[in-house]
Formats: C-alpha cells, structure tokens, sequence
C-alpha cells in the first residue's frame, strides 16, 4: 500500500472511529449498554451510528428514528438468542428472524415496518463500505390491504372539543385553569389543521399569525407549509395566546406555541396523553389517536367541497394519491364530483 493509500485509509478509520465513539456516547447517556449487555457490541455502536446518520443525513423525525432503533435492536435481541453474529446473518437467516414474527401472530404491519427498518439498516451499511454484501435486499415485505382511516363522528368531536372550552357539551359556563385554554387551544389546532402531533410539538410562536388567520408548521423533511385557521381556532389558540401562556411559562422564554405547566416545550409524547385524557373526559373510544382529527380534518374538508390538490397541501403529502384514500371516506365528495363534471348529470328527463 502507498503512503497516499495508507493515508486515507488511516483517515477513513479514524473518521468511522468518530463515529461509533460518538454513537457509544449517545447510547450510553440512553441507559442502552446496562440495558442491552448481552448483544453484540460492534451491532450496538452500528445501529447507533446509522440512527444518528438518519438524524443528521436524511433529517429524519426524533419519532422515525425511536421507531426505527426499536426495530432494529429487537432484531439484534433475537440475533443473540439465536446465537447469530447480527452483522454476518444471510437472507435465510432474516427470513427465519421474520417467520419467527408471523408465527407470534404480529400483524402484517408491524412485520412490514421492521423488515424496512433492517432493509434501511444494511443498505446503510454497504453504502457505506461498512458491509461487504446487503443480505435484506432481496427480501419484500407482505402485500396488506390498505386500511381506510378513522374518522370522529361529529357529536364525539363537540364532546371532545368542549372538554376544556368555556361551556361544557350542554352549554354549561365553567372556569377555565390556563392549562384548559391551553389544551383547547391544542386540540382546535389539530382539528383546524389536520396537522402531525410533531407538528403541534414543533409550532412556533413567529409562525402563528392570527391577523392572516394562518400558521406555518415544519411538516416531514423540514417541509414548511402555510395553513389557514378557522375563526374558532383563532379564537381559541389567541385566547391561550393573551392570557394563558405566559402564566404556564412563569419568568421563562420559550419560542414554542405550545408549553407545558413547567414552561417547556410540549413533547409530541406530552401531547399523546393529553389526548388520552380529553378521550377519557369526554367519555369517547380510549383507542382513538390525534391522527384521527387529521383523518377527520382531511374528510370533512372533502365533504365540504374541498377540492383535492388543497387537501393535499394542507396535509404535507408528497404524493396525491395519499391524499386519494380520503376520497373512500366521502361518498358525497365523489357523487359531488360527478355530479358537476359528468355531462349527462344534469340531464332532466
């Protein structure tokens, strides 16, 4: 080998150095080492490495990369009981690991949502000439029938929306605490918006602009999108705004829309269980989920004459034909449709 060879081999293994040292310290500080003691330590750092080129390369969400380490490292659990080396298994061997999943009668998506995780992992790995050969490659996932979304019915959504208003479901006055305006104000956003609970996490206060009657959220991929409020949600989101929002953050700054009682920035995790109990006030399906006020959002748009390229803007989908399931949802929306552009529709007998 030349000295120029030498030399940037030398470089390449001190820059992987960084990383799996870097990665050895994010998963130390996650208590995954104590946790994790009996994988295989060079899997470990690998994994950490590619979750952090996940973060930093493709910006991927703090929910996308949680989802994917947990996929991955149940991988590695049954590589170690298997008494597999993780990093050297064949397409055989991670065909047994996902027959094993079928067998523990997971469901197609769960099985499909961890083969793409090793998919993404591996083919890290050989693009980055940390593996000689991708052994998930030839390996697909199974053919499941897409599911039409959850939708809340109108009445739950009075019900859910008056949990914390200044009038209960039967038009009752009561006092609301800060944290009620606050969580009102949470709640008639996502309805408003339709927006991800990352984007209700991540709003920033500069981005609400209530003269406009608009927000601007950080959607998938740092995409920025512009989307109009209803006067109710302004009212609302303002209200919290004025009067609620400074005493939730007592003598501290905060440049996040939404606060917690100790004035931190609310965790879309926080935002989850907040929902959680709004279902349980409200005395609704306890299996219902802020993604389903985005489905609700998306439906009644479509049922109120919304025409499809807006729905998609306003959600943040990349493709239309994501958007299209909501169509499934509106029977009226498509008759609607028909209605104005068939030619003959109109015809009188």
């Amino acid at each position: 080998m030349g000295r120029k060879e030498g030399t940037a081999a030398m470089g390449h293994a001190a820059a992987e150095h960084a990383v799996l040292e870097h990665a050895a310290a994010e998963h130390s500080a996650a208590g995954g080492l104590d946790a994790d003691a009996g994988l295989d330590v060079e899997a470990v750092l690998r994994v950490e490495a590619f979750c952090e080129a996940l973060r930093v390369e493709d910006n991927a969400s703090a929910h996308t990369i949680r989802a994917y380490r947990s996929d991955l490292f149940d991988f590695l659990r049954w590589a170690c009981r298997e008494q597999l080396a993780p990093l050297q298994v064949s397409h055989r061997q991670l065909r047994l690991y996902l027959g094993g999943l079928e067998q523990a009668h997971y469901t197609k998506t769960t099985m499909n949502r961890r083969l793409s995780a090793i998919k993404g992992f591996f083919r890290w790995l050989n693009v980055s000439g940390l593996a000689e050969s991708d052994p998930a490659g030839v390996l697909q996932g199974q053919r499941q029938g897409r599911s039409l979304p959850r939708m809340i019915p109108a009445a739950d959504m009075i019900k859910l929306l008056s949990t914390y208003g200044k009038r209960d479901a039967q038009g009752r006055l009561r006092e609301q605490s800060p944290t009620d305006m606050r969580n009102l104000a949470l709640l008639e956003f996502l309805y408003a918006c339709g927006a991800r609970v990352s984007e209700a996490s991540g709003l920033l206060s500069s981005h609400v602009d209530f003269k406009a009657g608009q927000v601007k959220v950080l959607g998938k991929g740092s995409k920025e999108r512009i989307i109009p409020l209803h006067d109710l949600a302004i009212y609302s989101m303002e209200g919290y705004a004025r009067f609620a929002r400074q005493k939730l953050l007592r003598d501290r700054q905060s440049g996040f829309f939404f606060v917690s009682t100790r004035g931190n920035q609310m965790t879309p995790d926080a935002i989850r269980k907040l929902f959680k109990e709004a279902l349980r006030l409200a005395g609704l399906d306890a299996t219902l989920s802020p993604h389903d006020m985005r489905h609700t959002f998306a439906t009644d748009l479509l049922e109120g004459g919304a025409d499809l390229r807006s729905v998609q803007e306003m959600l943040g989908h990349s493709s239309l034909s994501t958007t299209q399931i909501y169509t499934h949802l509106s029977a009226a929306h498509l008759k609607r449709a028909h209605g104005l552009a068939h030619p003959r529709a109109s015809s009188s007998f």
